[in-house]
């Protein structure tokens, strides 16, 4: 089991080298792509927390232990986006100092140690909870690492410096699975709170970092592309908790 937490980990870990991808695209395209991978991940995430992650929780812990925790995580996640400055986009891009993007690895770096805490949870429940947990993360983190590499290179970071402090950042979420993993072994039912968390985690993420983003879209047509994306979102963990779960 440790070994498809690492590798799963390692994974998402390497969608912070998505930049290069980048170097290719021109400004408008981008801004198309990522349009449609921030809908798509929050049907993704809020997908894998409703339809998944909490069914199973609740299912070996009981409600009244669960839902506290979730919201606990979320109020964790709001404490750390205001101490870490972790809302990228509200960054003045005008602002061309490279103390900015030392904070914006920071953050980032917690949130990927998180994100490692909550795939290690989900694997210690099941393989196919820890399947849909990845999947909607590394939804989750495509545009985000999209957001971190044009933000370090508007910081003044070499497109090279951006990539490799963008991994080493990516990285940590390893370091939070490996922890997670091991003192899972020693705190009796860990797992089913690191579940919990994880939940709370993505249900914060995707209402309050990503909706807000979608809703400043004011073209009615880009409005119904990002709904239909939602909604793909979740009938894609809808169909992959079905599919995992008949297997």
């Amino acid at each position: 089991m440790l070994f498809e937490i690492i590798a799963a980990t390692l994974l998402v870990s390497l969608i912070s080298l998505i930049g290069v991808l980048l170097l290719s695209l021109k400004k408008k395209m981008l801004e198309t792509v990522t349009f449609v991978i921030l809908a798509f991940a929050t049907g993704s995430l809020l997908g894998a927390a409703f339809l998944h992650i909490l069914p199973e929780a609740v299912e070996s812990m009981e409600p009244h232990v669960v839902f506290p925790i979730v919201l606990g995580s979320m109020l964790m996640f709001f404490v750390l986006e205001q101490f870490v400055h972790w809302h990228h986009e509200h960054h003045d891009h005008k602002t061309h100092e490279k103390p900015m993007a030392y904070l914006v690895l920071v953050g980032d770096g917690v949130h990927n140690f998180f994100d490692g805490v909550a795939i290690s949870a989900a694997f210690l429940t099941s393989p196919e909870v820890g399947i849909t947990s990845t999947i909607a993360i590394i939804m989750h983190e495509i545009p985000q690492e999209i957001s971190d590499f044009t933000l370090l290179i508007y910081a003044g970071f070499s497109r090279t410096k951006a990539l490799a402090t963008n991994l080493i950042s990516g990285l940590t979420a390893v370091l939070g699975a490996i922890g997670f993993y091991y003192l899972s072994g020693i705190v009796e039912n860990l797992e089913v709170y690191g579940l919990a968390f994880a939940a709370g985690g993505f249900i914060y993420i995707a209402s309050t970092d990503i909706i807000p983003e979608l809703h400043k879209e004011e073209k009615k047509s880009k409005s119904v592309i990002q709904f239909f994306s939602i909604l793909a979102g979740v009938l894609m963990i809808w169909v992959l908790t079905n599919v995992l779960h008949t297997h």
